[in-house]
């Protein structure tokens, strides 16, 4: 497999000094962020890199004798907000991530499907958990309507371009699972939208990211190494759906997503916690994991995504990395290539 890092936790350094750090892990790959919920910090040249080839070429060279390459591009956001700044500027960044990808020499990018209000009047997304309710079916047949009329739109400019979108399943979007994955294909014969398989929100919703690839296969673009630990003492009082966030005040360190929009704080304690990999799940698991992606596409990129927050950023990374490379060791050996 071809390993490398999600470079937003190192976007507190320039590309070049994140290259470095990346290459320090033996990794060879690095993800970038190209707009969504965060901003495109390491490539600062966009603009420039979609209308001239000279600043393609210059922002290219800098990778040059690395041994680190770009290992797809990252806009995760919601293109079909319910506020239409929001939506308007995450979707835009999809496009653009698209045509981005085209210039770089890229085949993927990554994202997320977005979730709708509950109706055309609504001011804030709604994500219906549980539809047990009749009317949450209509909502659901709305939000299906809205989700169809964008991905269709973006399936053809993804193939004019020569990339593939993968979707990242991640919960409070529409697109959160493998009946979900194949409901989007059907509904708008997408032949260029697929998914991004991150184990770890698959881990807390009590799924098996391994039964998933094999579910999946080659719907399956890209992937992410991280990992979840649940916190059982503290699950079995609130459930993995634990609410219990705190709203951050301005005067606090806080992440915006987009518009007036805000990370929270993680509850304290939490029913689950994204940790390094290995924390929640053992190298011989993360070797399986490998395994069922390499069965779809032996050079598939798997990159670290740390939100470890017992752990420093390269310190995160490291203990992930190594995890990451004994597991893709024990599959090579195990397929005779080690």
């Amino acid at each position: 497999m071809r390993l490398g890092v999600y470079n937003a936790i190192l976007h507190d350094r320039t590309l070049p000094e994140a290259l470095e750090v990346v290459a320090s892990l033996g990794l060879t790959g690095i993800e970038l962020n190209a707009g969504g919920f965060l901003p495109a910090v390491h490539i600062p040249s966009l603009d420039d890199i979609l209308v001239s080839d000279a600043a393609r070429d210059d922002f290219l060279g800098q990778f040059e004798g690395t041994g680190v390459e770009i290992a797809g591009l990252n806009c995760n956001g919601n293109p079909l907000h319910a506020k239409a700044d929001i939506r308007a500027r995450h979707a835009e960044d999809v496009r653009r991530s698209i045509r981005l990808a085209a210039r770089l020499g890229q085949t993927r990018v990554v994202t997320m499907s977005g979730l709708p209000g509950s109706d055309e009047t609504a001011r804030f997304p709604n994500w219906i958990v549980n539809a047990w309710n009749s009317a949450h079916l209509d909502v659901l047949d709305y939000q299906w309507q809205v989700v169809g009329d964008f991905w269709r739109e973006i399936d053809r400019l993804a193939a004019d371009h020569g990339v593939k979108v993968a979707l990242e399943l991640h919960p409070q979007n529409v697109v959160f699972n493998t009946r979900d994955v194949h409901r989007l294909v059907e509904t708008t014969g997408a032949t260029h939208i697929g998914v991004e398989l991150d184990a770890s929100h698959l881990f807390w919703q009590q799924m098996d990211p391994v039964a998933v690839v094999r579910e999946l296969g080659e719907l399956v673009f890209h992937a992410a190494a991280k990992d979840v630990r649940i916190n059982r003492e503290t699950a079995q009082l609130y459930g993995v759906l634990d609410n219990g966030f705190r709203r951050l005040d301005p005067s606090e360190s806080r992440t915006s997503l987009g518009g007036d929009e805000w990370a929270n704080e993680w509850p304290k304690p939490a029913a689950w916690d994204f940790v390094a990999l290995g924390k929640g799940h053992d190298t011989a698991y993360w070797t399986e994991f490998l395994r069922a992606l390499h069965e779809v596409d032996p050079d598939m990129w798997v990159n670290i995504e740390h939100e470890d927050v017992e752990l420093g950023r390269v310190e995160g990374l490291q203990v992930a990395a190594a995890v990451l490379r004994d597991a893709d060791r024990a599959l090579q050996e195990s397929l005779g290539q080690g």
